[in-house]
């Protein structure tokens, strides 16, 4: 009985080792993924010039992870035929990395200079939903003036 006890702390344990290392392995992933290698491009020269291109970069992730273990029914059951072990684990995660360009850094001999780069796609969007929000608004308040008309 004493070494099915054994046997079963050390299946935890590795159930628990290997959980761990999921983890740790997603954790470095991720947080390569924010170095300053990622935000920062290769300089680019060009005669006196150089040029860095900068990105914005978001990280998103989540993870979990579970084990078990367990044991057969008692012993008063006769002759063990009834015995039993356990076991189990578990993890999963997942995450999701964003990244677009922000700016370049442009550096002279007489100046350095950052540029904002302009994402055109972004802007149309905010367009749109101002607009939207705008004319939501006015057949909100022509709806509010026929009702007070009726009054």
């Amino acid at each position: 009985m004493a070494e099915d006890s054994k046997t079963l702390d050390k299946n935890k344990m590795m159930i628990d080792e290997s959980a761990l290392d999921i983890i740790q392995k997603n954790m470095k992933e991720f947080l390569r993924a924010g170095s300053v290698d990622a935000v920062y491009g290769k300089p680019i020269k060009q005669g006196d010039t150089v040029i860095i291109p900068t990105a914005e970069v978001l990280s998103l992730m989540g993870f979990g992870v579970g084990s078990g273990y367990g044991r057969g029914p008692s012993g008063d059951e006769g002759n063990g035929e009834n015995e039993s072990e356990g076991g189990g684990g578990g993890g999963g995660g997942g995450g999701r990395i964003l990244s677009r360009p922000a700016a370049v850094v442009i550096v002279t001999s007489q100046e350095v200079r950052v540029e904002p780069v302009m994402d055109v796609t972004k802007i149309g969007l905010a367009a749109l939903t101002a607009g939207g929000f705008v004319l939501g608004m006015f057949f909100r308040m022509l709806s509010a003036r026929s009702a007070l008309k009726d009054m």
